[in-house]
């Protein structure tokens, strides 16, 4: 099992950031057909292969997450798309 922990740095007031979050969420579960639900300012996400969590905090997002055994092969692939997106949303 291999795991991503990615930190993205943000300006965004909070709401917005959260909004950007959503975002990102919407666009990795079409990517990779995740399922998520917040629970606080943690956004919770899994799906075949995958669980993790996107924590907003003051200044800057954490994304941590768990791959199978598949996904672990594209480890490169996955956090890539993830930064991409998170560059998109938070700038």
């Amino acid at each position: 099992m291999s795991t991503i922990d990615i930190r993205h740095a943000h300006t965004l007031p909070a709401e917005n950031a959260r909004k950007a979050i959503e975002d990102v969420a919407a666009k990795l579960s079409e990517r990779f057909g995740l399922q998520s639900n917040w629970v606080g300012d943690v956004l919770n996400f899994s799906g075949s292969g995958v669980d993790g969590a996107i924590a907003l905090q003051p200044g800057q997002v954490q994304v941590t997450a768990k791959l199978g055994f598949l996904l672990s092969a594209m480890k490169g692939m996955v956090e890539s798309e993830i930064q991409r997106v998170l560059q998109e949303k938070l700038g």
